[in-house]
């Protein structure tokens, strides 16, 4: 039983849960007490309580603001892989930076194929050990470990806070707390500057009771966000885990429900640490590191998900999106019915190519998949592959259509299940293993054959995340399970098997992990730059394109209109092979909205010619010529040697999913000055595209707008200053029609005002 509370609650000492604060005091004897000593009640005492939070007290470590609800953080250290950390340093290296203020943490498990593009994803690898030398990070060799098994096992620590440019980096199950942010947050870090930001508000997400064997984490997980994602319960919040059910759950079960929270659009996530956590640092020969983290006696929350996990079943999401759960049985018992919603709905949210999910569909009534995934952060713990074994152990995957992957998180938990048979019983039974690689993750390994559905232990199933190409006619698709489900479906050759329908022995050993792997392989150069050591570059690592400072009015077109009610950042720039070309930004810039809207690019560089003329010459096209006349003639004045002209899209609610800053800095280079939205999915997202330069306007009267139209905004550079709370702006029809509207930004610091007048952060850190 999942429970959505509509009202705030109490917790006190992090296992209680209480509806009221009277009703806490009559049966616990606590009272919330200010800094005097004296009792407080309503409002005030909920105030209080609410710094007893445990998110509460790492964040205010971590501020240098002065103000509790204006934050300004510094994290502990950086993590980066190699889809985004070229863009990192390239952005930092223009703005100044000499060597890294705090422990970098550069992995290598995104674009480790190397056969993908020739030499580029391995000289991208080489430009990271060098920078490693350089500014003094550090560098893990690619196949070593995804990012973040390698920030569990190696950075993670209680009352920490780090910061990643993957959206998954979360590590609040061992008391850390962890952010997954665009590479510009990132760069500010490496300059020494701040994350600011209000301070979020802090749901309690409370456990109970204990899960079935059977029952995995990501049972847990998709039951949590199919709960919590549509409505938005959590967004932008901190989820933090109490309650009594924690102490049933081994640290690895943890990490994996934990790393799931970015899908449930929260900001971050922190767990009680208790003896269970001190074991695992213990065991990856970090002790020094474990504290106990737990919220105040009494603590206030903004809301509550309530957890039964003994009620949790075996769970699926449907394509394409971690939200569309169903419980395994339920499926079953309804499968034409929720198949046949589930097809139609994909194929009105792909573009190309259509999927034929009811061949999945027997004559019998048994669900059939061709494919079977256990991979990287969420799937590829050693609890979960152990627990895969445990099932398929003496029996077959059959040979038949049906194939399993076994993706291990780290070596050292690769090594380990090697060491005590597990390795031998996978392959034994039909399963292949494969290195430490995110692949399966974001479309960029074991793609399924067309028309295939693949059962994935990953954290998600966005369209096209499994590696198909609808534009050239091949569709596959992704639904996600936990590790124990997808091996029992493998023992029936991928019929869809809930793992409780087994009679199982879980032996459940302990992880025998093995910190030499690291030692042996591990770059360590923290705190002993190399200044003079040369950074290696290979032909496709580039530097930023030059971008202008934002000019007084405004001018855009808009050159995608996305009627959806969620754009991922996977559409907005594909991910998979295409993210080879991340260190090419003009390169990169052509994949801009591919799979969404293939004209997108074409029609931006359209625009971004005449601004070029503009700058060059001084000659505005006849184009722009008619808009500045229909401008004019209602009335406006113009100034069209001085403005700028810039592309902009319309989505309703863009950026759910990827940190990935090229969904922003792609719509940068191809000219973007703005986009236009409802909302913005993810704060991540929204803060991508204020350090790339774009104004995050939003709309209330989206329908005034479409494709084509030119949007002026005049004084728009000193609105976005002033942030103003609504700025007039105009819509201008291809007929010549002048449709005024009213918009705004919605909160902005003072820093992200500049940055956006300035044009960018790289130009930013020059003017400041």
């Amino acid at each position: 039983m999942i429970r959505l509370y509509d009202h705030g609650v109490y917790v006190a000492r992090g296992s209680k849960l209480y509806d009221s604060l009277d009703e806490l005091e009559a049966r616990e004897g606590l009272q919330v007490l200010n800094d005097a000593g004296q009792a407080l009640c309503g409002d005030e005492a909920k105030r209080q309580a609410s710094r007893g939070t445990m998110a509460y007290g790492i964040l205010q470590a971590h501020n240098r603001s002065g103000d509790p609800d204006r934050l300004q953080l510094r994290f502990d250290s950086l993590t980066s892989h190699d889809i985004t950390y070229v863009g990192i340093i390239q952005t930092a290296r223009a703005s100044g930076l000499t060597e890294f203020p705090m422990p970098y943490v550069l992995t290598n498990c995104h674009n480790s194929l190397c056969a993908v593009g020739g030499t580029i994803n391995e000289d991208d690898h080489k430009f990271a050990l060098s920078a490693a030398h350089k500014f003094g990070g550090i560098y893990v060799p690619a196949n070593l470990g995804n990012i973040h098994s390698i920030n569990r096992e190696l950075m993670a620590g209680c009352g920490k806070m780090i910061l990643g440019s993957d959206s998954h980096t979360r590590y609040g199950a061992l008391g850390c707390m962890a952010v997954g942010e665009g590479g510009g947050e990132l760069a500010k870090q490496l300059l020494n500057r701040t994350y600011d930001f209000a301070r979020p508000e802090t749901i309690a997400v409370y456990l109970t009771g204990a899960p079935k064997p059977g029952v995995g984490p990501h049972d847990v997980a998709l039951s949590i966000v199919g709960a919590v994602y549509k409505n938005g319960y959590v967004k932008n919040k901190v989820m933090e885990f109490v309650g009594p059910g924690i102490a049933g759950l081994s640290a690895e079960y943890r990490n994996a429900i934990d790393v799931m929270t970015t899908e449930t659009t929260c900001w971050s996530s922190i767990w009680m640490t208790d003896e269970e956590t001190k074991r695992y640092y213990a065991n990856v020969g970090r002790p020094q590191d474990y504290r106990e983290v737990r919220p105040a006696d009494v603590a206030w929350y903004e809301g509550c998900v309530y957890i039964d996990l003994s009620t949790v079943e075996c769970t699926i999401a449907l394509p394409m999106h971690p939200s569309n759960t169903y419980t395994i049985h339920e499926l079953q018992e309804n499968a034409a019915d929720i198949l046949h919603e589930t097809e139609v709905a994909m194929n009105a949210q792909i573009k190309g190519a259509s999927f034929d999910l009811m061949s999945k569909l027997t004559p019998d009534g048994k669900i059939v998949a061709e494919q079977g995934e256990i991979a990287g952060c969420a799937g590829g713990t050693f609890d979960g592959i152990m627990a895969a074994a445990d099932i398929l152990r003496g029996g077959s995957t059959g040979n038949g259509a049906f194939s399993l992957s076994i993706y291990p998180g780290s070596m050292p938990a690769y090594a380990a299940l090697v060491r005590n048979g597990a390795v031998s019983d996978l392959i034994g039974a039909g399963g292949i293993m494969r290195e430490c690689f995110c692949g399966p993750c974001f479309g960029a390994g074991d793609c399924p054959a067309n028309g295939e559905l693949s059962l994935r232990h990953t954290t998600r199933n966005f369209p096209n995340r499994e590696g198909s190409k609808p534009d050239e006619g091949q569709m596959s698709a992704a639904a996600l399970m936990d590790s124990r489900s997808i091996a029992a479906s493998a023992l029936n050759g991928g019929v869809l098997t809930a793992a409780t329908d087994l009679d199982v022995e879980y032996t459940k050993p302990i992880y025998d992990f093995d910190g030499g792997i690291y030692e042996k392989r591990v770059y360590n150069g923290w705190g002993r730059p190399e200044p003079e050591h040369e950074l290696k570059f290979g032909p496709n690592i580039k530097d930023w394109p030059a971008m202008p400072a934002m000019s007084e009015d405004m001018l855009v077109k808009i050159c995608s209109y996305i009627e959806d009610p969620v754009t991922t950042t996977d559409e907005l720039i594909p991910s998979g092979e295409t993210s080879s070309y991340r260190s090419n930004p003009e390169r990169l810039s052509d994949f801009a909205l591919f799979k969404r809207d293939p004209e997108y690019a074409g029609r931006s560089k359209v625009i971004r010619g005449y601004d070029r003329e503009r700058i060059a010459t001084g000659a505005v096209s006849a184009e722009v010529m008619k808009i500045y006349d229909a401008l004019k003639a209602a009335g406006l004045a113009v100034d069209p040697e001085h403005t700028n002209i810039g592309s902009t899209i319309f989505a309703n609610m863009p950026g759910d999913g990827s940190a990935r800053e090229q969904a922003a800095s792609c719509q940068r280079v191809l000219g973007a000055s703005a986009n236009f939205a409802k909302q913005y999915a993810t704060k991540r997202y929204r803060s991508n595209c204020i350090n790339w330069g774009m104004v995050p306007f939003l709309v209330s009267e989206p329908e005034l707008l479409a494709l084509g139209d030119y949007i002026f905004v005049p004084g728009a550079r000193g609105a976005v200053l002033e942030n103003r709370d609504e700025i007039p702006a105009y819509c201008v029809k291809p007929d010549g029609r002048v449709i005024p509207f009213v918009t705004s930004t919605g909160a902005l610091t003072p820093d992200e005002r500049q940055i956006i007048a300035d044009g960018c952060l790289i130009n930013y850190y020059k003017y400041h």
